[in-house]
């Protein structure tokens, strides 16, 4: 792919309802003109499970084309912007929270919370370092919710052979590595009741994860490179998840020099993924468009890439999201 200033880039962001469950898109189309709406992206994005809403107030031919899309103008008056912790109390009228309020530090976790993170973090570490099958297991049947998770994912998939999947090495057979370990980290991110951060932190790491995914794929890179993007973007916000220095978190997992440095100096072909996603979650074109152009993958491709990764990020807050065949 070549760079292209044809198709600009277009800002997309998950929108919370007042439980601070990811439940809509926002699309900031200001400065956006009509012959450069990506309808077909658009589009796919409506024919999803969310909502898909635009800010009021564009120009006229540029709300229609919107609407034709299946997106709808959202007033100002209904959406809450927050970027620290959710008060406990929500303006009346404001049906959508936006912002990212969802990276404040976390409530201390408690009790079971703490310890179902904790044995999914030690999974991670497992199955990363590439441990014996056993070991995996015996660590699995200390949760009964990540248990529950993991054979509900397998007999969702269809993965098996038509009769039901009920031991966990066979799970384990079934998934593979490779999935097993992109599965153990979304359930890191998994939602707990006593952090109301977690689903809107699911939301964005999996959109990010895919994100890098796709791109990487976009810039010619092979397989195994694909899959280290996959796993720098799910891991970049393990601080946060944590509330600890993400270089803590990451000390105990066996993962690639690349990704580390990626993750933690923004360096090498990975960081420069990872400072492109970031770029358009700050909503920064400038920095946006300067990335792309030295992966040499245009606009129209990256809003692409967007609505793959969102949609992607539905499946997973569904949870319906297996391998994504990238």
């Amino acid at each position: 792919m070549t760079a292209s200033t044809a198709m600009p880039p277009v800002f997309l962001h998950p929108l919370a309802d007042r439980n601070g469950v990811p439940s809509a898109l926002l699309l900031d189309a200001g400065g956006l003109q009509a012959d450069a709406v990506p309808a077909g992206a658009l589009q796919e994005l409506a024919s999803g499970s969310m909502s898909c809403y635009y800010r009021a107030g564009q120009a006229e031919a540029v709300n229609h084309l919107l609407d034709e899309a299946g997106w709808q103008p959202l007033p100002a008056d209904k959406v809450h912007h927050s970027d620290s912790a959710l008060a406990a109390e929500l303006p009346a009228g404001a049906n959508w929270i936006e912002g990212d309020w969802f990276l404040a530090p976390p409530p201390k976790p408690v009790g079971s919370q703490a310890a179902s993170r904790a044995l999914a973090l030690k999974l991670v570490q497992l199955v990363s370092a590439d441990a014996d099958t056993h070991e995996i297991e015996a660590l699995l049947r200390q949760d009964p919710t990540l248990s529950y998770h993991l054979l509900r994912l397998v007999n969702s998939l269809g993965m098996g052979t038509g009769r039901r999947v009920t031991s966990f090495s066979q799970a384990i057979l079934i998934l593979g590595r490779s999935q097993l370990r992109r599965w153990l980290n979304l359930m890191l991110f998994s939602s707990r009741e006593a952090d109301q951060r977690s689903a809107m932190l699911l939301a964005r790491v999996s959109v990010r994860a895919r994100a890098m995914e796709l791109l990487a794929k976009a810039a010619g890179h092979d397989k195994p490179h694909q899959e280290q993007a996959f796993m720098a973007g799910m891991f970049s916000l393990l601080g946060v998840l944590f509330g600890m220095p993400l270089a803590e978190v990451l000390k105990p997992l066996t993962i690639s020099e690349a990704v580390q440095q990626a993750l933690l100096v923004r360096e090498g072909e990975l960081g420069q993924l990872l400072d492109v996603v970031e770029a358009a979650e700050h909503d920064d074109l400038a920095a946006l468009t300067q990335g792309l152009q030295a992966l040499q993958i245009d606009g129209a491709s990256f809003n692409q890439i967007q609505a793959e990764a969102y949609l992607w990020m539905q499946g997973v807050a569904a949870g319906k999201a297996g391998n994504p065949h990238a």
